[in-house]
């Protein structure tokens, strides 16, 4: 006799933050195969991100840290960003990868704060870091082939608190940041999907 319940796939998301007190998802049928869906994701440059909420978000949250360090000139820019430069020289991880199917980034920090505290945490480590005073941020970026010539992107952000008043402090500042979160969101899908495109008719194109 078959099971006729197949198998849930090994999602890195359920992994990481299997219990996530805040979440958001989004879904886009990308006009692109999983190949080049993918590979705009993996390699995706996030100073290519430009959203005008986003944007006036991100500067009112650096504001604090640039009052801070004004006397120290202002604070450089990276000219580039992708998920390996975070892994290689920030407080995030590349937490795990399924190759040509799915990566997840993760942080813990202080989120609701005017300057955040940011704290790394190894792959290993991750799953099982409690302690008090943090969240754990993961995001997760999944392609499945949707049709013969598209594919189905998700990034699927979860924040887990480490203990009920940090859970407190989050869910007053969730209930103001989560419309900036969600424009972040539109604007990191769209611009995945349009390099998608890009790269396949770009290969289309290509003779042999």
């Amino acid at each position: 006799m078959t099971d006729s319940h197949p198998q849930a796939p090994d999602l890195l998301v359920d992994r990481f933050a299997p219990h996530p007190h805040f979440s958001l998802v989004h879904h886009e049928i990308v006009d692109a195969p999983v190949k080049e869906t993918y590979a705009a994701a993996r390699d995706l440059d996030l100073t290519d991100i430009h959203s005008g909420l986003l944007t006036i978000t991100e500067r009112l949250r650096e504001l604090p840290a640039r009052w801070r360090d004004r006397r120290h000139g202002p604070p450089r820019q990276p000219t580039r960003l992708t998920v390996d430069d975070l892994d290689s020289g920030s407080d995030w991880a590349l937490l795990g990868e399924h190759p040509g199917t799915e990566f997840a980034v993760g942080v813990a920090g202080k989120f609701w704060r005017p300057v955040i505290t940011w704290r790394r945490v190894d792959p290993d480590d991750f799953a099982a870091f409690s302690e008090p005073g943090y969240g754990k941020l993961v995001i997760t970026f999944g392609v499945r082939p949707y049709g013969l010539h598209h594919s189905l992107l998700t990034v699927d952000s979860r924040v887990q608190m480490t203990d009920p008043q940090s859970w407190l402090k989050f869910r007053r500042y969730w209930r103001i940041a989560r419309p900036f979160a969600r424009a972040a969101h539109t604007t990191l899908v769209r611009t995945i999907s349009q390099e998608a495109r890009d790269r396949a008719l770009a290969a289309y194109s290509r003779p042999e």
